[in-house]
């Protein structure tokens, strides 16, 4: 029975907080539109890298099944354009 006399002070009761207003109109709103454009942002970084790798895997397979290769279409571009410089220079 002597233990209880060496207790200290009671803790203070834990307070009930309030519960939190609830959100307006605008702020939902704001709060979706915050979410899609961060949404929208991280889609953005994933697929537009996709999206130039694939367009450039594109454009080699398309130069392979013609035969040919990136620098031969210049090279041939540049030789059609001195032509034509030559032509319109007579």
């Amino acid at each position: 029975m002597t233990g209880d006399l060496n207790e200290g002070p009671l803790a203070p009761a834990a307070t009930v907080t309030p519960p939190s207003p609830k959100l307006t109109r605008r702020e939902k709103r704001r709060q979706r539109r915050r979410r899609r454009v961060v949404g929208e942002e991280i889609l953005a970084w994933i697929l537009v890298p996709l999206i130039l790798l694939g367009g450039y895997w594109a454009v080699n397979a398309g130069f392979s099944v013609l035969g040919t290769t990136p620098s031969a279409v210049l090279d041939q571009l540049k030789q059609a354009k001195q032509a034509l410089e030559k032509k319109g220079s007579l």
